[in-house]
């Protein structure tokens, strides 16, 4: 068979298996069986000895064998197969023990299937075929029972009688005639035959009990099988019966509810509170929550239905369900997973954030491969004015998501976070919950702003509460105080914003993937301005894009002249301030159009707010250019050095921090004891005291990176020679005369090209850093990568000329 279609035959009626009278069967025993017949696969059954069974069959190939066996002397095998999937059966797919059987009748049917029914004459083994197609044929041996007539054997046999006939009396479905025939049986063989052809069991116990020829055994095994069916059947009595209590529970309840509704509309007090508690349950039905969530909501609405409406718990518990029912449990937004959609949105919104797109735009894609990732807690790291709140904006848009943003800003409360539990008065869930029922959606972007500003004081710790919401591993089950209910939270898309990082505990910072946004330079921000920030504001003020027009060079001089900042605030108050003077002459009707060139500039903003003063600091001995990292980006530093008769005592002012003092301690130390290979004449340390300030002193400063500008100033002073006023600095000094790696160099390097420097010392170390310094802050500077402070003197005094960057 095994080129043909898998035979489609089983049995035709729930228990088909017939028994047969004992004086026919004894006749049907001494039936003398062909020592070989065709062979035919059913699946579904087993047919035992002595049963009578009615099969359909489907295939052309099971009619043909039918047709033959009918055509001949009417005898066949029946055997079941292993695996009633198999389309194409082998002679490995179908058992070795069989029973031989007679073919009774047959009746043909309009879809060219047949039924016919057959009488199981006894146990075979099936050995070699002689026939594969067009159906098989086998030669055939027959099974002997094995009796052994014993007082065992003979209490199995009653106790199997036994069972069964308790089990036919728990299934109606099964005919009391069934247990006379089986109590009038003798044969403990054909008992165990019958017993097993009406069991609930699968093909295979069935075939276990076939190939048993001990009958002792076979016993045995239809004795287990019967416990177990009884067993099964015993547990649905017994669920049958509790659902049987529950439900007469449920009508007795319905009962005394309906007559408390009749008693309530009598006395006019139960019509709205009724529709209320009606419409509070129709609305939990449809809000979709979790299991936990809906037990907890029918609760709360079962105490509310019991309460007076005039009672403050009404309100609290009202209140509560309210916004459970409010949640976007199940609610979310499809996500666009369009990426080449997705940059365009990006590229419109912001210049520039190479790096930051990139990594939108790979989330973007996994998230496309993959629908079950678990979303990544990015955390923008820059400058204010930078664009870390309108990128997350951008990101909800390309996403086609909800946005939502929290300002974690002074926020000193951990219920903020958690939320209030609902037994103080005036609870409220945090503000996490509030957000996403705001958003309406269980997926948004949701930005956590000012990360870094969170306090902390008696009534707990933020941040600490926000570990479990930043978790990807914990905020499937995120637990609000007030909402005493795990939400998940592990669809949203989580950003957090920070200035620094130094302020954020490390398990928080542990939790995020950080992103830095460093700064634009001069260029980037003239981009900037055109692209977005001047339509962006003539939009603002009402006017129209041909009634302002701003040379480059003015935008120019607005960036250098009248902003110092790594972002762009205070840029764009400046653009807003030149539409408000347009606005005013074209309202008053003195223009139609302006146009604004970088003469014009010191009449409508005033006098420039910052220069270049680098050249004018350094023109005398003893003062140096540093470069340091802030808040706002970086920033030049300048160090000044003098000395006066005293006993060599060294002062240091400026509002600086111990590790500054520091450095400018191991500064003085190393020259002191370098005075012949730095060519410092100067002698008479004891003789005078120094004094080193850092001027804008109002501002608190710290950090190893000053080292080398402390050093710097101190040699230039004793060496009586100015340091070039167009060379900045950065590096952290030993008391050896090393120059070691500093952070920061991006912001450090912007603040360089931002204030006019041409010349920038690197310690060598940091050389793999510019990589991140973008190309066109780097064309115009020079950078010398130093590993020790002797190789810098004939680079700031003008020895060297350093390479290009």
């Amino acid at each position: 068979m095994t080129n043909s279609e898998n035979n489609n035959h089983g049995e035709d009626q729930e228990h088909p298996v017939l028994t047969v009278e004992e004086e026919v069967q004894d006749k049907i025993e001494r039936i003398k069986i062909p020592h070989e017949t065709p062979v035919l696969p059913v699946k579904d059954t087993v047919v035992f000895p002595g049963m009578v069974a009615a099969l359909s069959v489907y295939t052309d190939r099971d009619i043909k064998l039918l047709n033959d066996v009918l055509a001949g002397n009417r005898f066949l095998t029946l055997t079941a197969q292993k695996d009633k999937d198999i389309k194409v059966l082998k002679q490995s797919d179908i058992y070795e023990c069989a029973t031989a059987a007679v073919v009774l009748q047959m009746l043909r049917m309009p879809d060219n299937s047949a039924k016919m029914l057959v009488q199981g004459l006894r146990r075979v083994k099936i050995g070699e075929y002689v026939q594969s197609d067009p159906y098989f044929k086998a030669k055939i041996s027959a099974i002997e029972d094995i009796i052994e007539d014993d007082r065992e054997t003979e209490a199995l046999a009653r106790n199997a009688a036994d069972q069964f006939a308790h089990m036919i009396s728990m299934m109606p479905s099964l005919p009391e005639e069934l247990k006379i025939a089986v109590v009038n049986i003798e044969n403990p063989s054909r008992l165990a035959d019958l017993i097993t052809s009406h069991l609930n069991v699968s093909v295979a116990e069935k075939q276990k009990v076939l190939e048993l020829a001990n009958v002792k055994l076979r016993l045995q095994k239809v004795t287990t099988l019967i416990a177990s069916e009884l067993e099964v059947l015993e547990m649905a009595t017994k669920i049958q019966s509790q659902v049987r209590n529950e439900m007469e529970k449920g009508q007795k309840e319905y009962y005394l509810r309906q007559q408390l509704k009749a008693i309530q509309d009598e006395l006019g007090e139960g019509d709205e509170r009724s529709m209320e508690i009606k419409e509070l349950k129709e609305k939990i039905e449809n809000a979709k929550m979790p299991a936990e969530a809906k037990k907890e909501a029918e609760r709360e609405l079962e105490r509310l239905a019991k309460m007076h409406s005039a009672s403050a718990e009404y309100t609290v518990s009202r209140t509560y369900l309210d916004l459970l029912i409010a949640l976007p449990w199940s609610v979310s937004t499809k996500d666009q997973l369009d990426i080449k959609t997705a940059s365009t949105i990006l590229d419109e919104d912001h210049y520039d954030l190479e790096k930051l797109k990139e990594r939108i735009l790979e989330y973007l894609a996994v998230r496309k491969l993959k629908d079950d990732m678990k979303g990544p807690i990015l955390c923008f790291v820059g400058p204010p004015g930078t664009g870390k709140t309108s990128v997350g904006m951008s990101i909800a848009r390309s996403m086609g998501r909800k946005f939502v943003r929290m300002s974690l800003g002074g926020v000193r409360d951990e219920a903020e976070i958690r939320g209030h539990r609902r037994t103080y008065i005036g609870a409220l869930p945090g503000r996490i919950i509030q957000g996403l029922k705001k958003a309406e959606s269980n997926n948004p972007v949701f930005m956590l702003d000012e990360i870094d500003k969170l306090g902390a004081d008696f009534r707990g710790d933020p941040s600490a509460a926000l570990l479990e919401v930043l978790d990807p591993e914990q905020n499937h089950a995120f637990s609000d105080h007030y909402l005493d209910v795990a939400f998940d939270l592990s669809n949203v898309m989580f950003i957090t914003t920070a200035n620094i990082l130094d302020t954020v505990p490390p398990a928080l910072k542990d939790r995020m993937e950080v992103l830095e946004l460093s700064g634009y330079t001069a260029e980037e921000k003239i981009s900037i301005v055109k692209k977005f920030i001047l339509p962006k504001q003539l939009k603002a003020h009402g006017l129209k894009e041909e009634q302002l027009t701003i040379t480059d060079d003015a935008i120019k001089m607005v960036i250098t002249d009248y902003t110092r900042e790594a972002g762009l605030r205070n840029l764009e108050r400046e653009i807003a301030h030149l539409c408000r003077k347009t606005a005013k002459k074209i309202a008053s009707g003195e223009e139609t159009s302006v146009t604004i060139n970088a003469e014009q500039l010191n009449t409508l903003l005033g006098p420039i707010k910052f220069f270049s003063e680098a050249a004018e600091r350094t023109t005398d001995a003893g003062v140096a250019t540093g470069l340091a990292w802030t808040q706002a980006g970086g920033d030049i530093l300048f160090i000044e050095a003098t000395f006066m008769p005293g006993t060599g005592k060294l002062t240091l002012t400026g509002c600086l921090g111990d590790i500054m003092k520091e450095s400018a301690q191991a500064a003085m130390s190393y020259i002191r004891s370098k005075l012949e290979s730095l060519k410092i004449s100067f002698k008479d340390f004891d003789k005078y005291d120094f004094h080193i300030h850092v001027p804008a002193g109002a501002i608190p400063k710290d950090g190893p990176s000053a080292g080398v500008t402390m050093a710097m100033a101190l040699i230039s002073l004793l060496k009586g020679t100015p340091i070039l006023s167009n060379v900045a600095m950065t590096g952290e000094i030993t008391l050896r005369g090393r120059v070691l790696p500093v952070g920061g160099i991006k912001e450090k390097v912007l603040a360089a090209k931002r204030a006019g420097i041409t010349t920038v010392v690197l310690p060598k170390r940091n050389e793999k850093d510019l990589t991140e310094v973008p190309e066109n802050a780097k064309k115009r500077l020079n950078f010398a990568f130093v590993e020790r402070v002797d190789e810098m003197l004939p680079i700031v005094f003008g020895a060297e000329e350093p390479k290009k960057g």
